[in-house]
């Protein structure tokens, strides 16, 4: 497992993938041959995840080598993230309950031996242990491990969903509030209420290719139960008139010329890194390390197209002025700081949420019906 920090690594990770393993993606995907052997997933997201590929870049990518219909569960998985997003954007307090709950329970459980062996890999079920070390070793996961893991945190070891989020968030160079979130919730039961993700011994093993035995776990849990809804906020994600003013991007779109508004003249582009300092939820050293990187890597390629650029820390915005414009940062960390200290930006949203996100009012089932009317805009 290795994830090179820089769009030109990013690009041969997604030109291989899609020349030598795009084809059996269908039938293998779900597979976790262990950390030595990803040959059957594409290991994009921790650079769709940055924008440091897009996921248009990745769909056309695929479509020029196989037909939609052989692509199609592929490309649904990409637009797994951008659907997640848009859910979340329309209903943005899940995010802030959640950081509120999350600081109630770390409270409670600061103390906890179950959860301190959790997070160490010291618990009584191998698999587990395992997949601790290799988060922190490696910043990835296998998807379909994510939700064994989850699943087992939740409903074996009794751990709150929300810490277990947390813990995903510090040491995931793909995590983002969003589809991290979600997807802790969902297998908790409480996103879909009263549908949950119970991990068993079976789907373990096999999907392991038999790599682990005798798994004890909990396989009858009732789902959790949140007394919360959310109901819908109406957004605007229309663009302003783009003034010549200063751009702002953050660490979710490090990738400005090939985003929609390479063609727009800016005065001066600044490239924003939010530390620790800044954040909720303290990242690891590895993962703050990997978006700094990314980010130098963005500035070096302004700088190669004569592009005015530099990068600054979260907390000098607002020393900038006025005449700020921004590509909006989406829920999340960079999006509260925002808030929190009232900086007013005109945000810029991609053509491809703007289409995107309105399908996100229900399921994926439903969004998953408009993908081939989503995929007619890219181009």
């Amino acid at each position: 497992m290795n994830f090179e920090a820089s769009r030109a690594k990013a690009l041969d990770k997604l030109n291989y993938f899609v020349e030598n393993n795009l084809l059996e993606y269908s039938k293998l995907r779900n597979f976790d041959f262990g950390p030595k052997n990803r040959s059957n997933i594409s290991c994009l997201s921790p650079y769709i995840t940055h924008g440091v590929i897009n996921e248009k870049e990745v769909i056309k990518k695929s479509l020029s080598k196989f037909s939609f219909s052989k692509n199609e569960k592929f490309i649904q998985e990409v637009l797994w993230r951008t659907y997640w997003k848009g859910w979340l954007e329309l209903r943005p307090n899940v995010w802030t309950d959640y950081l509120i709950e999350l600081n109630k329970i770390k409270e409670d459980f600061k103390n906890s031996q179950n959860y301190k062996n959790a997070t160490a890999g010291k618990t009584k079920i191998e698999c587990f242990n395992d997949w601790v070390i290799e988060l922190k070793e490696n910043n990835y996961l296998h998807n379909h491990t994510r939700m064994w893991f989850a699943s087992i945190w939740i409903f074996t070891l009794e751990l709150p969903w929300q810490l277990g989020a947390e813990f995903f968030m510090q040491h995931l160079y793909d995590g983002d509030a969003a589809s991290n979130t979600l997807g802790w919730r969902w297998v908790a039961g409480v996103q879909t209420q009263g549908k949950h993700y119970l991990a068993s011994e079976w789907n373990i093993k096999k999907f392991t290719n038999n790599k682990y035995n005798n798994i004890k776990l909990n396989e009858n849990a009732p789902p959790k139960i949140s007394e919360k809804t959310y109901s819908i906020i109406k957004q605007d994600f229309n663009n302003r008139n783009i003034v010549d003013g200063n751009l702002l991007i953050f660490e979710n779109s490090l990738s400005f010329e090939n985003s929609d508004f390479q063609e727009t003249k800016f005065k001066k582009i600044f490239i924003i890194l939010n530390k620790n300092e800044n954040r909720s939820i303290k990242l690891s050293e590895k993962v703050i390390k990997f978006k700094s990187i990314l980010i130098d890597d963005q500035k070096q390629r302004l700088k190669d197209k004569s592009i005015d650029c530099e990068v600054i820390d979260i907390g000098e915005i607002k020393n900038l002025g006025q005449e700020l414009i921004a590509l909006y940062p989406t829920v999340g960390e960079n999006l509260d700081y925002l808030n929190l200290n009232n900086l007013k930006l005109d945000f810029l949203y991609r053509k491809l949420d703007q289409y995107s996100w309105k399908y996100c009012n229900k399921g994926f089932f439903n969004f998953k019906n408009y993908i081939p009317k989503i995929i007619s805009t890219l181009n």
